[in-house]
């Protein structure tokens, strides 16, 4: 019995270092089957929990909220900003081909939620990891190089929003950009 129960144990060890090294891998190779995967996964699970805290003070993750470029209706993403001194640089782990950055750039603008503060930012641009560097953590940097992820989007902060105003200012800024 213990053998049985032995050999199960192995094999989803084994059966979990498997799914690692083929997310480590595929992630770093950016592989469309395994970008594509791990952007589901997180849309269903992990964004909903991380929105739950994104944007308040000590919280990982800050919102950035934007228009759908075809449908008009205002999204909030959960991401990893990082503040520069004139705006914001966000790493970009599945490459340039998500929705939100794809929003932001159609728009030329949208507002970052960071640390319980509203920023409207305008003049997004994709820069080459090496020249966001200087305003990232050295953890991020590390993570960046281990996951081979070559670029960011750079925004610069334009007029500061209101901390007090509510959601819906905030949604008609959105629908003004």
């Amino acid at each position: 019995m213990w053998r049985e129960i032995a050999t199960i144990v192995v094999g989803l060890v084994l059966m979990l270092v498997a799914i690692g090294i083929v997310f480590f891998v595929g992630m770093r190779t950016k592989s469309p089957l395994v970008v594509h995967a791990v952007r589901r996964f997180n849309r269903a699970f992990t964004n909903p929990r991380a929105m739950k805290k994104a944007g308040t003070p000590g919280a990982y993750a800050s919102i950035v909220r934007h228009v759908g470029r075809t449908t008009g209706r205002p999204y909030e993403t959960p991401v990893e900003a990082f503040a520069t001194d004139d705006g914001f640089v966000i790493s970009l782990p599945y490459g340039p081909d998500t929705d939100w950055l794809k929003n932001v750039l159609a728009s030329g603008s949208a507002i970052i939620v960071d640390e319980g503060n509203k920023y409207r930012v305008d003049q997004p641009e994709l820069v080459p990891t090496a020249a966001a560097a200087p305003h990232l953590p050295a953890k991020e940097q590390r993570n960046l190089r281990l996951f081979a992820v070559d670029r960011c989007l750079r925004v610069r902060r334009a007029e500061p929003l209101d901390p007090t105003s509510g959601d819906r200012r905030v949604v008609d800024e959105i629908h003004a950009q």
